[in-house]
């Protein structure tokens, strides 16, 4: 029997999961990290943490692999996305801290570029927006402000890269400074058209061509692990971001198809294909995925705040012990009251983008309590997923037909899939393998090796857990998308509401 090992390195914790040679999870570990938060709207992990917990998670998974590790075929790595990383190119350390996707420290360096006209290019070209979100400006904060950081960037010295990049120097011992297509889609560095580095705008910010990695498709080869990390060389066949690698997980290979994903933030996917959609309602155009040199394209819009408010309720508010417990208290909430929760803690995503916006919760009164707290976090992530739903529909035809795709932590939540249903007014299907991400990458890296079918056997293999059908009445889920609106009008910025 063969195995797969995905490593799936997200925003507060690392894991790694073997997959057997018929896409079964065999073993799994995970270990979580500190996130550290040293100014307002600012979020940064020490790249040592992301390095270690992802080698131990790894080296606990591969300790107990059937057959020994000589069976692993092949590894897959997905990643937090936009997640930057600036690190010395003969020593391998990081000059700074890595800069979350989540930080907003950027958002001037952002609205200087488009005081000087520079947004219309930057999204024609890369399908981004000018927002601190994304890698581009992290970097250029790095090489301004980490003392003689320029200097030694200029000087061919210093290498970037999101997650991805850094794991693969790490477990290649610094011998490949590569990433794929979808991560590199993240940057703002990238033109998605063309599938290279675009010079005029790495000028712009003032990122050395010289520090990019090299950039290849998802299913390619990205080295071989150290055999002193392992005591073997497995091969890295598979790279993609955590969003691609769960559209891929999901076996969203059609155009019109789309998927959710409930992690700290939401990001949902529409494959476009072929047809590199422009977005008249501030969404991404970005690449889903890109397999011998073709690329997919796909629609995108990004919550910064889903799972992520559940914690708050948890670690801030301390009236939920664990996640599940947001679910019996939802159920208990007085129906009359109704509370809404604009978890904009590091501003607002699509289709908003405003990143001063900061959190609010509207309609309280003398009886809100824990209940009805759970019930307005759990909501607000299926409001905001009809925020994305509703830009989709309006930019292009092929999009809101069909049935909504879940995956992620909070898709385990009944409660919370059945109001997703309800407010989209669209169907959800819970997939019985929820580990989507971890498994797209387990399918790269496993179909590279010979391990797993193509594309379309992949697809073969998808199934349904749950079915949730859309039960509420059209007037009241209305009514109820209205009150949400209105209090996002209340808390995006004077500028944002223009």
């Amino acid at each position: 029997m063969k195995h797969v090992l995905a490593i799936d390195q997200g925003t507060t914790s690392s894991r790694a999961i073997l997959f057997d040679d018929a896409l079964r999870i065999v073993t799994s570990q995970q270990q979580e990290f500190t996130q550290h938060f040293p100014d307002s709207g600012w979020v940064e992990h020490d790249p040592a943490d992301i390095w270690q917990t992802t080698l131990d998670s790894c080296r606990a998974v591969l300790d107990r692999v059937p057959g020994g590790v000589q069976s692993v075929a092949a590894i897959g790595i997905t990643n937090q996305r936009e997640t930057t990383l600036v690190w010395d190119r003969e020593t391998g350390e990081p000059v700074h801290r890595a800069i979350v996707w989540q930080d907003r420290r950027t958002a001037g360096i952002c609205r200087d570029l488009k005081a000087r006209g520079l947004e219309e290019t930057v999204t024609a070209r890369t399908g981004l927006l000018l927002d601190p979100y994304f890698s581009g400006t992290k970097v250029k904060w790095i090489l301004d402000n980490v003392e003689g950081a320029r200097d030694r960037a200029e000087a061919g010295k210093l290498l970037f890269g999101t997650v991805d990049s850094f794991l693969i120097w790490k477990l290649t011992g610094g011998k490949l400074h590569a990433t794929d297509a979808t991560n590199a889609a993240r940057t703002l560095l990238f033109d998605i058209a063309k599938g290279e580095w675009d010079a005029e705008i790495c000028a712009e910010l003032g990122v050395p061509l010289s520090m990019l990695p090299e950039v290849r498709d998802c299913a390619a080869d990205f080295g071989v692990t150290d055999p002193g990390l392992f005591g073997v060389s497995i091969p890295i066949l598979g790279v993609a971001g955590d969003q691609q690698a769960a559209t891929i997980g999901q076996a969203c290979f059609a155009p019109g198809m789309m998927k959710s994903t409930y992690g700290t933030g939401c990001f949902a996917l529409l494959n476009t294909g072929a047809d590199m959609v422009r977005s008249h309602n501030r969404l991404l155009t970005t690449i889903a995925y890109q397999l011998d040199g073709q690329r997919t394209y796909a629609l995108e819009g990004s919550i910064f705040i889903a799972g992520a408010v559940v914690q708050w309720l948890r670690d801030g508010l301390g009236i939920i012990k664990t996640a599940a417990d947001t679910q019996p208290l939802a159920e208990q909430a007085d129906p009359a009251q109704r509370v809404y929760m604009v978890p904009a803690f590091t501003g607002l995503g699509a289709p908003y983008w405003d990143a001063e916006a900061r959190g609010a919760i509207f309609g309280l009164t003398r009886g809100t309590g824990p209940a009805e707290f759970a019930r307005a976090a759990l909501e607000s992530v299926g409001y905001q997923t009809r925020d994305l739903l509703e830009a989709m529909r309006a930019d292009w035809q092929g999009a809101g037909g069909g049935t909504l795709r879940v995956d992620g932590g909070m898709a385990a939540s009944d409660w919370a899939m059945q109001f997703l249903a309800d407010i989209t007014g669209a169907p959800v299907d819970r997939p019985a393998v929820l580990e989507t991400t971890a498994l797209g990458a387990a399918w790269l890296a496993g179909m590279r090796a010979g391990v797993y079918p193509d594309q379309a056997g992949f697809a073969d293999t998808w199934a349904v857990d749950r079915h949730f059908a859309v039960a509420m009445e059209a007037a009241e889920r209305e009514e109820k998308y209205a009150g949400w609106k209105d209090a996002v009008a209340r808390t995006l910025t004077r500028k944002a509401r223009g």
